[in-house]
């Protein structure tokens, strides 16, 4: 697999996951009178948008995307419901969340280290994009906290 092939598939789980788990949490959150809320709603908006974005650039590199496993998927859900069932304040939920996009900006930073001189460079600058996107929703999160 090429460095384009790969990064784009990695950027392409961490935002499927993104745009599912915020989903979920959108909908325990509908029942509820967070102020977080319209937050978590522009966070999905902004995944929704490199979902788009990275789906393109696979489907124009004729590469078909991978979402994450149905394992995680079943184990984030499961996780997130018992969190949520356990303390559903703003300040949990912010922490919850930092914590997420701190781990994929992490990731993610490991990703345009290793591929920054073989990719494409519309590629890494989507991949550079998408860290800030997790820059800027975690200050956004920390009045939460």
């Amino acid at each position: 697999m090429n460095e384009n092939n790969e990064l784009l598939l990695y950027m392409y789980k961490n935002v499927d996951m993104g745009v599912k788990s915020t989903t979920k949490l959108i909908k325990l959150l509908n029942q509820r009178d967070n102020k977080i809320k319209n937050v978590v709603e522009g966070q999905l908006k902004g995944y929704e948008n490199f979902y788009k974005k990275i789906k393109s650039l696979l489907k124009s590199n004729k590469v078909e995307p991978k979402g994450s496993s149905l394992i995680a998927e079943i184990s984030s859900s499961i996780a997130m419901d018992m969190e949520f069932m356990k303390d559903n304040s703003d300040a949990k939920i912010a922490d919850i969340l930092i914590r997420g996009f701190t781990m994929g900006n992490i990731e993610i930073d490991k990703k345009i280290d290793k591929f920054k001189d073989d990719a494409d460079k519309k590629i890494i600058k989507l991949a550079k994009e998408l860290k800030k996107f997790g820059e800027e929703n975690i200050e956004l999160l920390k009045p939460y906290l």
